[in-house]
């Protein structure tokens, strides 16, 4: 897989400090690092997340910018009708 990768300074002397050290590319110093933390850290495993159900839409969320935008009118009217 080809991706762009933004490494904070620190990260990046690591990833530089094995290229020089090992002699081998960005890729390889980058993915054997990742592949000895997951080691070390046990996380192997891919990642998983739970749902739950939120229930039935209590609106039409065919149009839900519509509905926020409507929301937000009727909140700033609010607020202006209380400055007064």
């Amino acid at each position: 897989m080809r991706t762009t990768v933004t490494l904070d300074p620190d990260t990046a002397q690591l990833v530089q400090k094995r290229m020089r050290d090992q002699g081998v590319s960005f890729k390889v110093a980058l993915n054997d690092l990742l592949r000895e933390r997951a080691q070390l850290t046990g996380s192997t495993a891919s990642f998983r997340t739970t749902t739950a159900s939120l229930g039935a839409p209590r609106a039409n969320l065919d149009k839900a910018l519509q509905l926020a935008a409507a929301l937000e009118d009727e909140e700033l009217a609010d607020r202006l009708e209380h400055q007064r």
